[in-house]
């Protein structure tokens, strides 16, 4: 009798603690998601979201993928934009951040966002169902940026848009190397890399966010995916990411 009355306490305590630690958790997502909401806010201010969003070209039924997306500042912009028979397809390699899209969205009923946990060198894409790309404040963290664009590349249609938006270095003199350890990257060197897996250059603004006096800028490139017969082995219109 003594040793059940013994397990029934412990039991009664690990439920305690369990639901103290439940309380806990929660409390802490709710803080964090409050926090997101009012940072996100303040980026509104600068970052010219909806010009960004509209180099994509970006229509109703599309699939787009968010490259580094985060808890999710571009993915629940896209997701009304492509509707509900579009996917936003939002990829980062940090569990945590993910997990916070996913709450976030399924609070908003975006049932359209399809979260994928990358890897560093292959962000796990369907071939040839992807009608754009964004990559925003990510570009400088690629530490293996070839096959990631190789994959990006197989994964868009012909005609397809990449647009890619990064923090400008604050010293021209820095190396490559020097500016992603700040968080930053050159255009030239994005560039470069994009053009030598087969995109194409549309378009690029050098100073796109110029946010004068602290001389902080960002660039905005936009690419796209050649329509020429080569890349036909990489096309496959009826391949459709997971629903």
């Amino acid at each position: 009798m003594r040793r059940q009355k013994s397990l029934t306490k412990a039991r009664v305590i690990v439920l305690v603690v369990a639901i103290v630690l439940l309380l806990f958790v929660v409390q802490r997502a709710v803080a964090t998601l409050t926090i997101l909401t009012a940072l996100e806010r303040e980026r509104d201010s600068w970052q010219r979201p909806q010009e960004i969003l509209q180099q994509l070209d970006v229509h109703p039924g599309n699939v787009v993928v968010d490259l580094g997306s985060g808890a999710g500042y571009f993915t629940l912009k896209l997701a009304p934009m492509v509707g509900p028979d579009g996917r936003v397809l939002a990829v980062d390699l940090r569990r945590e951040s993910l997990a916070f899209l996913w709450i976030r969205a399924r609070r908003e009923s975006y049932w359209n966002i399809r979260i994928i946990h990358g890897e560093v060198d292959n962000p796990d894409l369907p071939p040839g169902a992807v009608d754009a790309v964004l990559i925003a404040n990510t570009y400088h963290e690629l530490a293996q940026p070839e096959p990631i664009l190789r994959v990006l590349r197989a994964s868009m249609r012909p005609g397809a848009r990449l647009v890619v938006v990064d923090r400008a270095p604050g010293d021209s003199g820095q190396s490559r190397e020097q500016a992603a350890g700040h968080h930053e990257m050159p255009a030239s060197a994005a560039a470069s890399d994009i053009k030598r897996q087969g995109f194409e250059e549309v378009s690029r603004e050098e100073r796109f966010i110029d946010r004068s006096p602290d001389g902080e800028a960002w660039w905005l490139v936009v690419f796209r995916k050649p329509t020429s017969s080569t890349d036909a082995p990489n096309q496959a219109p009826d391949s459709v990411p997971e629903r």
